[in-house]
């Protein structure tokens, strides 16, 4: 049977190197460990599928911090989750858990009111995709935006 994938990171920069992180990838989350210089970050795509559990993404992510506790860390995430934190009309209960995980585990959310969203189909638009960081790579992202 063929699996799936539904996350990917394209690096396209030869100053870049990069490793991917097989313990911690599968097919809905692929994480790799990144240096330019004597920059190091742990970035991760990840897909929350809005049949399953948020808990079993949350631990993902969790897993990934640990993985990341002495350098940067950040998170490009299709949560599934609706929040009026990122900036959606409502906050349905996967909002609610990834908030109180946001906090609990002092992540930051990239994503800034827009007026663009960041997802759109022709059923509606929403705001569930995010980047997400911790505190070490808080000085490397800048100028983020929709």
């Amino acid at each position: 049977m063929r699996v799936k994938k539904r996350s990917a990171i394209v690096i396209n920069n030869k100053h870049i190197d990069a490793i991917l992180i097989t313990q911690l990838s599968d097919e809905d989350a692929i994480i790799m460990e990144t240096r330019v210089g004597s920059v190091t970050l742990v970035i991760a795509s990840m897909y929350f599928d809005i049949k399953r559990s948020i808990d079993a993404d949350l631990e993902k992510m969790q897993a990934v911090l640990k993985h990341a506790s002495t350098t940067g860390a950040v998170f490009a995430i299709d949560s599934n989750a609706r929040s009026t934190t990122w900036h959606y009309v409502l906050t349905n209960k996967g909002g609610k858990k990834m908030e109180e995980f946001l906090i609990g585990v002092h992540l930051h959310i990239a994503n800034e009111e827009s007026c663009n969203t960041t997802f759109q189909t022709s059923r509606g638009t929403s705001n569930i995709d995010l980047t997400i960081f911790n505190n070490t790579a808080v000085k490397y992202l800048q100028g983020w935006a929709v």
